[in-house]
């Protein structure tokens, strides 16, 4: 009975150290898989590049995130595509690009005409031209922020009515300056816009991009062709 009792208990024993480690074993592995904890995110390769769409960065050539890029080269051409007849593609865009290079804060877009060149949108210029850029911004980036001064911010992302307070006060601004409705206000410019013919919903997906391109056509005076 003893010796069947001490064989017994020895293999208990050995059963539990042999569940004991593999147990370590896993842990272990585990820890090594993980990244170790609050570290950053791997960082994202940039690219360099001097121009947006057409236009020549002002400064020397910046770093972005290559999809960022992307979406401002798409936003440039977007604005370009309902700007006046008598303007030329953008030739120059002033701006600064974020650390990150997902973020960029635009100062100026210039084009020509009748042989000069022109800012076209200016930041420091308070205008319908400024709006309309604002929406065309508001087109392409779900984050758009005026600066102090009037420079433009945006973030890099997918386009959309997030209902965040820098699209509300777009959205009221562009309703009174824009169209004309004066009495608009952050609880009721969607009503307004109803009743002044615009029929989609400008909080949904499609409703949103139809608004701010009515906005830039508008800002720029191109709506009527």
């Amino acid at each position: 009975m003893n010796d069947s009792h001490t064989s017994l208990s020895r293999r208990r024993i050995l059963i539990g150290a042999a569940a004991a480690s593999a147990v370590t074993v896993g842990a272990a592995g585990a820890a090594r898989a993980a990244p170790p904890a609050g570290a950053a995110a791997p960082a994202r390769s940039l690219v360099v590049r001097d121009r947006i769409a057409t236009a020549r960065l002002a400064g020397a050539p910046a770093r972005f995130q290559a999809d960022f890029h992307e979406r401002l080269d798409a936003w440039l051409a977007f604005w370009s595509a309902n700007s006046p007849h008598a303007w030329s593609p953008p030739v120059q865009v002033s701006g600064r690009v974020g650390a990150d290079g997902a973020a960029f804060t635009l100062h100026a877009i210039r084009v020509t005409r009748d042989d000069e060149t022109r800012d076209a949108f200016a930041a420091g210029r308070s205008d319908a031209a400024h709006l309309a850029t604002l929406a065309s911004l508001h087109h392409h980036f779900p984050s758009v922020r005026v600066e102090a001064g009037g420079a433009l911010r945006v973030i890099d992302g997918p386009a959309g009515w997030t209902g965040s307070a820098e699209q509300v006060a777009f959205a009221v601004t562009a309703c009174r300056e824009l169209w004309g409705l004066r009495g608009a206000d952050a609880a009721d410019w969607r009503e307004h816009l109803g009743r002044a013919g615009h029929t989609a919903d400008p909080t949904s997906r499609s409703g949103w991009a139809a608004f701010t391109r009515a906005g830039l056509r508008r800002g720029l005076r191109t709506d009527t062709y």
